[in-house]
């Protein structure tokens, strides 16, 4: 079968079960060229009674098959998967998985009504009052794992990560016994799996999987095994050696004793096909759980991650390693994976792109993930730096609504949208260098936000419907008239502080333009630089203004007391150094804003206070306008001192 991406097959979709018209997932799954595709394996996994006769391919042949996929039984191990595939289809398979899930200690929630409304306001999906978590022991806790590893040198620097992991809420601890310095393997084995708060994961990598160990791989081996003898919940053992250690511990498993066997690729993430053969490989083995781990070259490589996590039956550990595969650790909960990974430090990460535990915890709620919980994020290139998942993820916890807010790393907007279309993803906001092309894959575009020709506000209507806004004008130009205000000492009226004023915005990309049509459509005197006089003269055109270069504001000053409004990533991190107009020329501006807020305090802001200008710094715009995009998303009130104390603490 081939392992690499070549042709498109025609879109997969799974459905949940609690809504079977509904698809839970769409994503456009590729194949080797050479091969018809094969659907992820149905793999309900069997368990042989003492009281009956084993199954024969005369008396059973499904069970059998089913048997011998499993357990490498028989003649026929290499077609099961194939075989099995008729008798058992991918929708069952998803279905049971997630009505499982749901059903796990979720009758509070079933008895509330899933159609009574909280609000019919314009935006995403509705919430309802099955979204509601009225109380923290009303809650369905997400059944996910978090394993913390421990990369400790020294067996005392992995006692002290132990305690810290059990501090912070992790559930399991992972023993990477190949990061030890001077391992005594009798000795420390024990230490660390007796004196271990928290249930114990124990994993030995050799460098051919990544890992540091490099000795003799049967002392390997019997490292794994004195753990399980010690006491380990779980060991991690690669595809490569599995079949064979496995037949080592055959009747020797302690009870409740785990064997993860898992298979790693640093270099992509393979068709769906293949993934699905690579799980039936692991299976064959007689693992108790599947760990799957690749690499993403783009966010929709984790959809087919996720394909295999909500289709099986056999605990899987699916992850997609990469900053662009985030989400398959953050998500992991509501597609049904049985443990994903949070570092203790952020510089003590065992696989690229693992958040930190506490990050999991604090920042994303992962104990509140659950397969209905509806997603919500921010797409942009870069956009790790974005303050927003801490803003909304505490908004929907403090009123206890069902949802998550994360990270979309995006290269392709067409692509992301096109792969991540189930219902229960609710919208999205959006940042450079997304505000426009963006526009092309609306279904519904807001008048003002066509006027703009940008947009930062992405909601899924109820009825399926992309529908796109621009929040970004509202919040900027409001925290910008305010700041006049406070500088004239004008109270509060029908007219605005901007109307007459001469407006400078440098950058004509999406903030750019809201912050130019904002500004007109106040009264004041637009200009728009731009590195490319082209793109400026474009909007100015737009806005009825004048267009010049970012070199030619240097020596543009026409009068004094006029408005500086900076939408380049010019100072942002990690710049910090930069800007985007010298000191000398700030002289002349009565307020400058700066529409970046990491850091909140840029070079601009600091050199304009330093010549006497009111500053506005790029955090206010951005509560400012998440006001109004959290609107949007839920159709309730936006808890605004909530958002506020959030960024006094963190900005």
């Amino acid at each position: 079968m081939g392992t690499t991406d070549e042709e498109p097959n025609k879109p997969i979709s799974f459905h949940d079960s609690s809504s079977p018209s509904q698809p839970l997932l769409s994503t456009n799954p590729l194949s080797s060229k050479n091969h018809p595709p094969v659907p992820p394996i149905p793999s309900r996994r069997l368990t042989l009674s003492t009281s009956n006769p084993e199954p024969s391919p005369d008396s059973d042949p499904t069970q059998y098959l089913q048997i011998s996929f499993n357990y490498g039984l028989g003649p026929f191990k290499d077609l099961a998967f194939l075989v099995l595939s008729t008798f058992e289809t991918i929708a069952h398979s998803a279905q049971t998985l997630l009505k499982l899930k749901v059903e796990e200690g979720s009758q509070s929630q079933k008895a509330q009504s899933s159609n009574q409304h909280i609000s019919s306001k314009m935006g995403s999906l509705p919430f309802t009052t099955s979204d509601l978590q009225t109380s923290t022991n009303g809650v369905l806790i997400s059944p996910t794992l978090l394993c913390t590893p421990l990369m400790g040198t020294t067996v005392d620097q992995m006692l002290i990560e132990m305690r810290k992991s059990k501090e912070i809420g992790a559930d399991v601890v992972e023993i990477r016994l190949d990061c030890l310095r001077n391992f005594n393997v009798n000795q420390d084995l024990e230490i660390l799996i007796k004196q271990s708060p928290l249930p114990t994961l124990v994993t030995y990598r050799p460098v051919w999987e990544g890992g540091q160990y490099e000795g003799d791989e049967s002392k390997r081996q019997d490292a794994l095994r004195l753990a399980m003898q010690l006491g380990a919940s779980y060991i991690d053992v690669e595809l490569e050696v599995a079949h064979d250690f496995n037949n080592s511990i055959y009747g020797k498993k302690p009870e409740n004793f785990k064997v993860i066997v898992s298979s790693h690729n640093f270099h992509n993430t393979p068709s769906a096909e293949a993934i699905g053969n690579l799980v039936a490989r692991i299976q064959a083995t007689g693992a108790d759980i599947v760990k799957i781990a690749t690499t993403a070259l783009d966010i929709t490589d984790c959809a087919r991650i996720f394909q295999i996590m909500v289709h099986s039956q056999i605990p899987t550990i699916g992850i997609v390693m990469g900053e662009r595969g985030l989400i398959s650790r953050l998500l992991s909960p509501k597609f049904g994976g049985y443990l994903t990974y949070g570092a203790l430090e952020a510089g003590a990460i065992s696989a690229p792109g693992q958040p930190t535990a506490k990050d999991l915890l604090d920042l994303y709620n992962f104990r509140l993930i659950r397969p209905d919980t509806k997603l919500y994020g921010i797409i942009g290139k870069p956009v790790g730096h974005s303050k927003s998942p801490l803003l909304f993820n505490a908004a929907f916890k403090s009123v206890g609504l069902n949802a998550i807010y994360v990270h979309f790393l995006v290269d392709d907007v067409k692509m992301f949208f096109d792969t991540y279309s189930m219902p229960d993803f609710g919208g999205c906001s959006c940042t450079i260098p997304h505000k426009e092309v963006a526009l092309k894959c609306m279904d519904e575009i807001d008048p003002t936000a066509k006027k703009i020709g940008a947009i930062n506000n992405i909601c899924r209507r109820p009825d399926g419907k992309l529908t796109a806004f621009n929040t970004d004008y509202i919040g900027a130009i409001s925290a910008i008239e305010d700041g006049l205000r406070g500088l004239n000492r004008l109270s509060p009226g029908a007219s605005s502080p901007l109307a007459g004023k001469v407006f400078v915005v440098l950058g004509a990309g999406g903030a750019g333009k809201s912050l130019a049509y904002g500004a007109a459509q106040k009264g004041a005197r637009v200009v728009v630089a731009n590195r490319t006089i082209e793109r400026a003269k474009e909007l100015a055109v737009k806005v009825g203004g004048k267009a010049m270069t970012l070199e030619e504001v240097k020596h543009f000053h026409p009068e004094e007391g006029m408005v500086l409004a900076n939408t380049t990533s010019v100072g942002m991190k990690p710049k910090i150094d930069d800007t985007p107009i010298a000191k000398h020329s700030l002289k002349h501006y009565c307020l400058v804003f700066d529409a970046i807020y990491t850091p909140k305090d840029t070079k601009l802001l600091r050199e304009a206070k330093e010549t006497g200008a009111v500053i506005v710094y790029g955090t206010e715009m951005l509560i400012r306008q998440g006001f109004e995009q959290y609107k949007n998303f839920t159709g309730l009130p936006a808890p605004e001192e909530l958002f506020r104390q959030l960024m006094e603490k963190h900005a």
